[in-house]
């Protein structure tokens, strides 16, 4: 009797890390889009930018999951990086670490900064930047079980 070695095993792991990374941004582009949308709550300006990251991510990595492309990484990480950047900065408007007033959340809807737009009990900048961590933490290790 022989045993044989699955040399496949890091390419699997690699392809369900990328379909977490894609369940993960798939699921902020719909809540995102539930919450304007639906819900008419108009995001202000950062958000915005979060939300340009953050769309082409669900794109991106839905294409690569449907394709089992784990070198996504090399385009993935620079977005999924700088959406954090941007939610980094937004949550810590948000906390009152800088100084300076999250402008402008329009006279529609409630304000960043209101306790209404919590989800989970969190605010949504401290998600977002959440999300985008989690999404750079699976593009990391999808690129070490890759290599």
């Amino acid at each position: 009797m022989t045993a044989t070695i699955n040399t496949d095993a890091p390419a699997s792991r690699a392809l369900t890390l990328l379909i977490a990374a894609w369940v993960l941004a798939l699921s902020a582009s719909l809540a995102v889009l539930f919450i304007g949308e639906i819900l008419g709550q108009t995001p202000c300006h950062l958000c915005w930018f979060q939300r340009a990251f953050m769309f082409p991510l669900a794109v991106i990595l839905g294409v690569a999951a449907w394709r089992s492309d784990v070198t996504v990484w090399i385009y993935a990480a620079p977005l999924a990086a700088m959406g954090g950047a941007v939610a980094l900065y937004h949550w810590l408007l948000y906390a009152g670490i800088v100084p300076e007033p999250i402008t402008p959340c329009t006279e529609k809807g409630p304000s960043c900064t209101d306790s209404a737009m919590q989800i989970l009990g969190m605010p949504i900048p401290a998600l977002s930047f959440l999300v985008f961590g989690l999404i750079l933490l699976l593009l990391i290790q999808i690129r070490r079980k890759s290599s």
